[in-house]
């Protein structure tokens, strides 16, 4: 879910054994980094300025003000005074993971997906295509990630059921769920996190990133279906991995029921209820998790789950997640450190500095290039948003670029990345379970990754251009 359980970055040992490196580590490092900073760097502040209900940092007044360095013993209360002033985000994301395993417990999604498997089977464009948007939309709405792992063992066999080989049916699952998250139409780990730190309202500026899910989606179902097709025809060409799934047919036969489609049409009529909440009355993180606990009930009801059954999923899910909406708290302490040693200004003057002299178009690029940089280090997409938008968001301001268009820039970047960097753990344990090497999968997708990358500085650029705002 939304990259919550990507702790751990897989890396290479002397040994060639892999081991992990927690994402909580890399950030105390970078939580050390910056208290270090502030002995070095100099003191200084913008003023701010309410526009619009908005604060806003006010271009030309950046002035130096004394010292005030983080010691050691405020480096660790920083991380406590991150969760506080994070903790609207962090229930509200602990809340989601509830919501989602209660949901998965019913059978819904998982029935859904296996009978579409199931239907399609002699169908390969359409098995291609409707399963890819099934991920899609999982991705955009309910921020699914490492859900992936589930799925592949039911997928894959599919495939190579039709000729196809492993890639195909990995790449169904993961592509699919990083369309999702690169438009993120409504998903509330990113976009959801990015605006409300932005100030804007939740889910705003959709038809951009609808028009966007299109075009990617359509680009991603022609790539896999280049290859799939080029497969079946000649299995030579064709990236097998370790071929664990050749000859099964499918893992488990799990009806679709109408129980699971009144379940599913729950969580579309909440998804109604949160776009309508929004625009008419201003939702934002309590109303919309009162909405998820609702429709959670609901699923409940729906499933005939026990009260105590509930509980234990509701808690599972929490739980399950838990590691990541601390991340979010944990990346909040950074900023802590920043804004307490008075150096989070100084980093926006340097910045601004630099491309202050370049057109606005060029800095919304530069923009780009930053946050892609900074998601091979911080993988998990909310602890990105929390880390990353409190610098970006005055920067943007500072550059002329709409606030709407840093959080577009935060979203493309963080969905394209989670298709190629080997920092994402979910990413990476797909991998492993559809039997494929990273090397394997990366050969075959950078192509794809690349042109992504370019039509998204593309796409920014024009979204600025045409002064992408607020809605």
């Amino acid at each position: 879910m939304g990259n919550e359980q990507s702790n751990e970055i897989l890396q290479e040992d002397s040994k060639g054994k892999k081991k992990g490196i927690n994402t909580f580590v890399l950030l105390f490092a970078v939580l050390v980094v910056m208290a270090i900073l502030s002995y070095i760097l100099p003191a200084g502040q913008y003023d701010r300025k309410d526009v619009d209900g908005r604060s806003v940092v006010v271009q030309g007044t950046y002035h130096l003000v004394d010292k005030t360095p983080v010691d050691l013993f405020h480096l660790f209360t920083s991380i406590h005074q991150g969760l506080v002033e994070a903790a609207p985000i962090v229930f509200y994301i602990i809340i989601i993971g509830g919501m989602i395993n209660v949901m998965n417990a019913t059978g819904a999604l998982n029935g859904l997906l296996s009978t579409t498997a199931e239907k399609l089977s002699k169908q390969r464009l359409a098995f291609i295509a409707i399963l890819m948007l099934l991920f899609a939309l999982g991705g955009s709405f309910i921020g699914m990630a490492e859900e992936s792992l589930m799925y592949l063992p039911i997928i894959i066999p599919f495939a190579l059921a039709l000729g196809f080989d492993a890639f195909t049916g990995c790449a169904i699952v993961l592509m699919g769920m990083s369309i999702g998250f690169t438009t993120a139409i409504m998903n509330p780990f990113t976009i959801g996190l990015a605006q409300g730190i932005a100030e804007l309202p939740l889910f705003s500026g959709l038809p951009v990133r609808l028009g966007l899910f299109i075009v990617v989606y359509i680009a991603a179902v022609a790539f896999v279906y280049h290859h799939a097709n080029k497969v079946a025809k000649d299995p030579s060409l064709g990236i097998w991995g370790d071929r664990r799934y050749e000859g099964v047919a499918v893992i488990e036969n799990i009806k679709f029921t109408g129980r699971h489609k009144l379940i599913l049409l729950a969580f579309v009529g909440a998804i109604v209820c949160l776009v309508v909440g929004v625009i008419k009355f201003g939702f934002y993180m309590a109303e919309y998790s009162g909405v998820f606990i609702i429709v959670s009930i609901l699923f409940a009801v729906i499933g005939k789950m026990s009260s105590n059954e509930y509980i234990d999923k509701f808690m599972e899910g929490a739980q399950g997640i838990l590691s990541g909406a601390l991340i979010c708290g944990f990346a909040r302490g950074i900023v802590v450190v920043l804004t307490n040693g008075n150096i989070i200004d100084t980093i926006l003057n340097g910045a601004a500095t630099i491309l202050e002299h370049t057109s606005a178009s060029v800095c919304a690029a530069g923009m780009f290039v930053v946050q892609a940089t900074l998601h091979l280090l911080v993988p998990s997409g909310s602890g990105q948003a929390m880390l990353t938008m409190p610098i970006m968001i005055p920067l943007a301001d500072l550059l002329h670029v709409t606030r709407q268009t840093a959080c577009l820039i935060f979203t493309l970047a963080d969905g394209i990345g989670n298709t190629i960097l080997p920092t994402s753990g979910y990413f990476m344990a797909a991998l492993a379970v559809a039997g494929l090497t990273w090397g394997q999968w990366a050969k075959k997708i950078w192509p794809f990754v690349v042109g992504e990358y370019l039509i998204a500085i593309v796409v920014v650029v024009i979204a600025n251009s045409m002064g992408y705002g607020p809605f």
